[in-house]
């Protein structure tokens, strides 16, 4: 019943956005920007999906964002320079986030380190590889990759918002009804409980943070076909929006509670309010101080409804 109630708050949320954007701009109601919306989802979908495991195991990665600039720039470098095809792009992209997710987690929990902190570190290495890589240049790769973010002929949405719904679908899925994603529950709700029951303590955690840098791998690869090219300053910030999603969708700060289908409703609040603060005419600083104002009421409703 509580998780009805809580998708249900999200949704009325939701609905309750879309309007009020609706009334302050009647383009808000257009088709071209709800696909707009629509098709700048899938990047932040797949990285929310990924927080959700790991902030359910008590951890947080602060380094997403770079390390999607650095798979970006991989992606530009494998497509514009070394002409390879976009299937060994992709297979790039989320070798690299793999890597790196699982190099956050395995430092973290054979160290007994705060992920925060290693992933804190991960954020300036990733972000300075991606210069390095592309020599702080712009790739630009054009059609070989915009198929992916190009919406479906006679539809607004595109092959990469129809991906990363399956993706959310089937993480899901793993969450509740799959051993791992019990593990995952079990060790953010009590790690200590779950060590004394014979749950892996180690290896689920570290498998989060893999499983985050895979899907930021792939995130990356659709933020290039959204833009035709790769940036090495991509990504700046999506930490911030990605951890806001996931919290607003309710996934416990402290670990050992969440929902990947909430943290996509999340996502979608996060998306409008970011489209609809751009409509409006918005300024930077102004959309800055209203994400932060989300995650601060959003971290407030957590410690309420633990208590």
């Amino acid at each position: 019943m509580r998780r009805f109630s809580d998708f249900l708050i999200l949704f009325t949320v939701l609905v309750a956005m879309i309007g009020l954007f609706g009334l302050l701009r009647d383009t808000f109601w257009s088709v071209p920007t709800l696909g707009n919306i629509a098709n700048r989802i899938p990047a932040l979908a797949l990285v929310a999906t990924g927080m959700t495991v790991v902030m359910i195991t008590g951890g947080i990665d602060l380094s997403v964002g770079s390390v999607l600039g650095l798979c970006g720039a991989t992606v530009g470098v494998m497509m514009a320079d070394w002409q390879w095809g976009l299937p060994l792009a992709v297979l790039g992209s989320i070798g690299v986030g793999t890597a790196i997710g699982g190099t956050t987690g395995a430092l973290s929990v054979k160290l007994q380190l705060p992920s925060f902190i290693v992933s804190l570190g991960m954020l300036e290495m990733a972000r300075g590889l991606s210069f390095l890589t592309t020599n702080s240049q712009t790739k630009y790769i054009g059609a070989a990759v915009e198929t992916l973010g190009a919406p479906l002929g006679g539809w607004v949405i595109s092959p990469a918002f129809v991906i990363s719904l399956l993706i959310v679908v089937a993480g899901q899925v793993v969450l509740s009804q799959m051993a791992v994603g019990r593990y995952w529950i079990a060790i953010g709700a009590n790690r200590e409980a779950a060590l004394i029951s014979g749950v892996p303590v180690n290896r689920p955690r570290i498998l989060a943070h893999a499983l985050l840098g895979s899907l930021t791998g792939l995130a990356a690869v659709f933020n290039c076909s959204r833009l035709g090219s790769a940036d090495p300053n991509a990504g700046v910030g999506f930490e911030l929006s990605a951890i806001a999603a996931v919290v607003v969708g309710g996934t416990s700060l402290m670990g050992g509670y969440g929902s990947i289908m909430k943290s996509f409703m999340g996502v979608l609040i996060i998306a409008t309010l970011e489209a609809g603060l751009i409509q409006i005419g918005a300024s930077e600083p102004m959309k800055r101080v209203v994400t932060g104002a989300v995650i601060v009421a959003a971290v407030l409703a957590d410690t309420w409804r633990r208590k």
